[in-house]
């Protein structure tokens, strides 16, 4: 996170031309999510912004430092940590405006290949083994990508997007980029039933969209990302999606998208899935220091004739300088080759359908804040609910999960009274940590 903090010095002169940044159609700069998607106008995330010559620079990202602790039978813990940054740069062109970016992760260095542990996670593989109880590292080439956008009315602009690492038009807002856990270092239990596309080495999606609403359709590389991190998988586009995205105000944001995801896993590659999403954003200011964050989704998997279920609630409040609190509650339907259960004689059906809860809770208290970025100490608790038939698996029908943490990121621009007088804002500026 260092680098971050020299470049954005290095590039920041004024928060003001930072305010006036905005793409086709007046659609401010600040709505762009992970990947193509959107985020409600009134909750931005924190970053630091400005020009250099002709170019638009946004540095943004986060830093834990954690020990995270997962109890019961399969539980285990471990000392690292979870990060990212992301560079964007943006310029008028050819009556349009172009965007480059990259998003870079240390993950597989600081949390191992085996990724971190955390209770009731599947998805991806480690060593030719599916990860179980664990989630896995970004790959160290998170995004890297290019898009344009054009108006060609006053009311309609087209868009192209192309990655060779990147993230297509299908799920909601990547967790890691929702104003509503931000600050939470776990993923979600139901990422691969939700947003777990984010990084797909072969993206190409184009779209049409109006100042509040975008339509947009991707070909994308449908294989997880293998447990090699540090470089690219092989190119492909060989699945497909569409998304339709509505904000029909500065604290709402809407999404549904549906994706086919050909042979997504490499330990089942027969195997392809229909996955399906919606997502419901919300987010207002807090008086002058603040915001208020909350994210419904819902996402759903088919495959082998069966279809497997996912619901998440979570929601961050930033009350002020210096106070954070975050949480999350889920429900995911897993089967126990997701979980690695055993199967056959005396154990579960292969295609066994389990549904599995957890309810986190955290909180967040700001310890210093430099120029350009705020520090802080954080705690977060997890209590799972699994079913009976897991209990012996887990020592516990309600199995225990823990995280402490420092956590370095940017804090927020002061906002314009423009932006203040705006549904959900206030009427006065603030700076929000």
């Amino acid at each position: 996170m260092r680098f971050l903090a020299l470049l954005a010095a290095a590039v920041i002169p004024t928060a003001i031309q930072a305010q006036q940044m905005v793409t086709p159609l007046g659609i401010p700069m600040k709505r762009m999510g992970s990947g193509t998607t959107w985020i409600p106008d009134a909750t931005p995330l924190p970053s630091r912004e400005g020009m250099a010559g002709s170019w638009f620079l946004m540095v943004h990202g986060f830093g834990f430092v954690q020990y995270d602790a997962q109890g019961g039978s399969r539980g285990d813990e471990q000392f690292g940590s979870l990060n990212w940054g992301m560079l964007m740069a943006s310029r008028d062109l050819a009556g349009g405006r172009f965007q480059v970016r990259t998003m870079l992760s240390f993950d597989a260095a600081t949390v191992s290949n085996r990724g971190y542990p955390l209770l009731l996670q599947s998805g991806e593989s480690y060593r030719g083994q599916p990860l179980h109880d664990r989630q896995h590292p970004h790959d160290f080439w998170m995004e890297l990508a290019v898009m344009y956008e054009r108006a060609v009315s006053s009311k309609l602009g087209l868009a192209l997007y192309a990655a060779p690492s990147g993230e297509p038009a299908l799920g909601p807002v990547a967790f890691m980029h929702r104003p509503s856990a931000m600050d939470n270092p776990f993923a979600p239990l139901s990422h691969h039933w939700q947003d777990a596309t984010h990084i797909s080495f072969g993206v190409v999606s184009a779209g049409i969209f109006g100042p509040s609403w975008k339509i947009e359709g991707s070909a994308f590389n449908g294989r997880e990302p293998d447990e090699e991190r540090w470089g690219f998988d092989r190119l492909r586009l060989n699945s497909y999606s569409g998304r339709l995205t509505i904000n029909p105000s500065a604290g709402w944001s809407l999404a549904a998208g549906y994706g086919f995801l050909r042979n997504p896993d490499a330990l089942r590659p027969a195997e392809s899935l229909h996955r399906v999403t919606a997502s419901l954003q919300y987010g207002r200011q807090i008086g002058m220091d603040g915001q208020w964050a909350a994210t419904l989704v819902w996402g759903g998997n088919r495959h082998s004739g069966a279809f497997t279920h996912s619901v998440l609630v979570e929601s961050e409040a930033v009350f002020d300088h210096h106070n954070t609190l975050f949480g999350r509650f889920e429900v995911v339907d897993k089967t126990a080759e997701d979980l690695v259960l055993p199967v056959g004689p005396g154990g579960f059906a292969p295609e066994s359908t389990l549904r599995v809860a957890s309810l986190s809770l955290g909180y967040v208290r700001e310890l210093a804040r430099t120029r350009w970025n705020t520090l802080g100490l954080g705690v977060q608790a997890t209590v799972n609910r699994v079913p009976s038939a897991l209990e012996a698996s887990y020592g516990s029908r309600t199995p225990l999960g823990g995280m402490l943490f420092i956590r370095l990121r940017p804090f927020h621009s002061p906002h314009s009274k423009s932006e203040m007088s705006m549904p959900g804002g206030t009427d006065a500026p603030r700076e929000t940590p």
